[in-house]
């Protein structure tokens, strides 16, 4: 493989990675930073008290932040792997480390 070729290939591995990040941020229910906010609070909470395996931290905050559409963000995280409070910080926080 040439230099040309390889470079050809890490354009398109580019090209790639950028269409599933938009594809991403449209994806999201509510705006990133309220996300960010969120895991931020979950971290906080989490680390005074053990995860219940619910997910009322998420919906305290939402609700606290006048959320409108929590049932689709809590459906939205739950198609991301974030069942409960913990999960949402393990499994969907690391989803926005792009």
């Amino acid at each position: 493989m040439d230099q040309h070729e390889k470079e050809r290939r890490k354009q398109i591995r580019n090209e790639l990675r950028q269409k599933q990040q938009e594809e991403f941020e449209k994806s999201l229910p509510i705006n990133r930073e309220i996300f960010e906010k969120l895991f931020d609070n979950l971290d906080h909470q989490l680390g005074k008290r053990n995860c219940d395996d619910t997910n009322q931290l998420t919906v305290e905050f939402l609700k606290k932040n006048k959320i409108g559409n929590i049932e689709n963000v809590l459906s939205w995280l739950a198609d991301h792997g974030g069942y409960c409070d913990c999960e949402i910080l393990a499994n969907v926080e690391e989803k926005f480390e792009n």
